[in-house]
Order: C-alpha cells, then structure tokens, then sequence
C-alpha cells in the first residue's frame, strides 16, 4: 500500500517540482525584461505624449483666438482698452506659434 502512495505521489510531484523549478530559472529573465520596458519609452507612447501635448498647444491657441475676438469685438464697439488687450493678445498668439515650431 505505502509502495503504490509513494509511487503515485512521485508521479503527481513532478509536475509541481519541474514548474518550480521552471518559475525560478525564468524569474531573472521576467525581472530584467519588466525593468527594461520599465525604462525605456515605446514609440506609441512618445506619439501620445506628442499628441497630448499638441491638443494642449491647439487648446491654448484657441482660448486665445476666442479672447481676441471678444476683444477686437469691443474695440470696435469704441473700447480704447479693449482695442490693446486684443494686440496684446494677437501677440500672444504670435509668440505661442513659434513656440510650437
């Protein structure tokens, strides 16, 4: 009876002591590959952060574009006032289009 337990367990065992030891010849090889994705930036990341950045910039460019017309709207309406905040911020737009270049 104890000969047939034993055999039956060595049998069963094999499988669970050949995935440990599998597990534990792959972890160094799983903890470099983790630590280099880790590190380095994939070209569809770098694209999104572009992207993201680009929108913000567009984003800004059009807050803009909408505060000026507002103003160049008053300054024809007689605003002296209104007439160099929309310079100022035909400026402004100016500046922020080179610095996207």
């Amino acid at each position: 009876m104890r000969l047939i337990v034993c055999a039956l367990l060595c049998v069963l065992l094999q499988g669970c002591v050949a995935s440990i030891v599998s597990n534990v010849t792959n972890a160094p090889m799983k903890a470099v590959s983790k630590t280099l994705d880790v590190l380095t930036t994939s070209q569809s990341e770098s694209d999104e952060k572009r992207g993201r950045e680009l929108r913000k910039h567009e984003e800004a460019l059009g807050k803009l574009s909408r505060k000026r017309a507002k103003e160049n709207k008053r300054c024809a309406d007689g605003d002296r006032g209104a007439c160099k905040k929309a310079a100022d911020l035909s400026d402004q737009i100016e500046r922020e289009k080179a610095r996207a270049r």
